[in-house]
């Protein structure tokens, strides 16, 4: 054999040793498959709608967060199993909806992901009259650069026009494809009461609600609409989780707010009730080593009727800070600790 013939053999020799090396049991397994958190799922109510624990919000992109960091947030979000997707028509004037298009459309996605709008504040198609409610949801779809929204939430704000035409029109919206499964914004105990009344008479049932709700804002959920979504089966998905950013433990002085919008929601927080709710969050955090805003979103996910609350991140680390809250598991002394705080 030549000294090539040899150098061959003695690299093929190292090159085995080395794949049997990679092979044995005890080898670094590289990250590969499936994103961190992709088996993790809970049902979406009647949609039959399978999605992660927590739906990742749009409101602050085009707003806060411009496209290129918008773009990040979804990726980590997905990265760590999240297949959700909420915005508005009024986010941004619509910027949120069309970063949102552009990542599906850029990354391939789109079947991968339940898209999830809310209609009826657009200053262009305001309300949910049968004209304004179609060329909303055309819009929306333009926007987001596909065919169908998975999840409709109405905009609960407008009372002015009948459940009746509005359920009417969404009718017909299923009816083509446009628009899945119809949700309810802000909808008042009674509204969803005369709603369900309506799907008994064949109008199209809704089945997902949005409700303001965290651990530091109880009084308005925690009523007649919790009885009314537990009664008809409704899957509940609560938007402002961390009390705008109240529950994150990042905001403790009225100093640190400003005069803001957000600063004056914030402030509204900053007085004796809110720091016993942050003292608690603060001691289970440490017992469970996460961070406050992961307690506030495990408290959530804990409770009766909660499928998976809307939560928005200004950047990539937030997302792995919330996410968290998807694993934690509170116990009973846990769970009573922070609701005697809130008292």
């Amino acid at each position: 054999m030549g000294v090539s013939g040899v150098d061959s053999a003695v690299a093929s020799a190292d090159a085995e040793g080395l794949r049997s090396a990679r092979a044995h049991p005890s080898a670094p397994i590289p990250v590969q498959g499936p994103a961190v958190g992709d088996a993790v799922r809970t049902r979406l109510g009647e949609t039959g709608l399978s999605v992660f624990p927590l739906i990742l919000g749009g409101a602050e992109f085009g707003w806060n967060v411009d496209i290129t960091a918008s773009h990040r947030i979804i990726d980590r979000y997905v990265e760590l199993g999240g297949n959700a997707l909420h915005t508005a028509d009024s986010f941004a004037g619509g910027r949120s909806e069309h970063i949102i298009g552009q990542w599906m459309n850029s990354r391939g996605l789109r079947d991968d992901i339940a898209v999830m709008v809310r209609v009826g504040g657009h200053p262009d198609n305001p309300g949910l009259g049968p004209v304004n409610l179609v060329r909303a949801v055309e819009a929306s779809l333009t926007r987001l650069a596909t065919d169908r929204i998975d999840v409709l939430y109405l905009d609960g704000s407008d009372a002015s026009v009948p459940l009746e035409e509005t359920l009417a029109t969404a009718e017909w919206l299923t009816g083509s494809g446009k628009v899945l499964h119809l949700a309810a914004a802000d909808f008042t105990p009674e509204r969803l009461v005369e709603a369900r009344i309506l799907a008994s008479a064949g109008y199209p049932r809704i089945t997902v609600l949005d409700a303001h709700y965290n651990v530091v804002n109880r009084t308005p959920f925690e009523g007649d609409l919790r009885l009314v979504a537990g009664a008809q089966g409704i899957a509940v998905t609560p938007s402002h989780p961390l009390a705008h950013g109240f529950l994150s433990g990042r905001h403790r002085s009225r100093d640190r707010v400003g005069m803001s919008a957000r600063g004056v929601q914030l402030a509204a927080y900053l007085n004796r009730r809110g720091q016993r709710v942050l003292k608690a969050l603060d001691h289970v955090a440490l017992e469970l080593d996460v961070p406050d805003a992961a307690v506030a979103v495990a408290w959530l996910i804990a409770q009766r009727t909660v499928a998976a609350p809307i939560v928005n991140a200004y950047a990539p680390e937030h997302v792995e800070e919330l996410v968290q809250g998807v694993g934690v598991h509170l116990g009973r002394a846990q769970l009573a600790e922070l609701s005697r705080a809130a008292q």
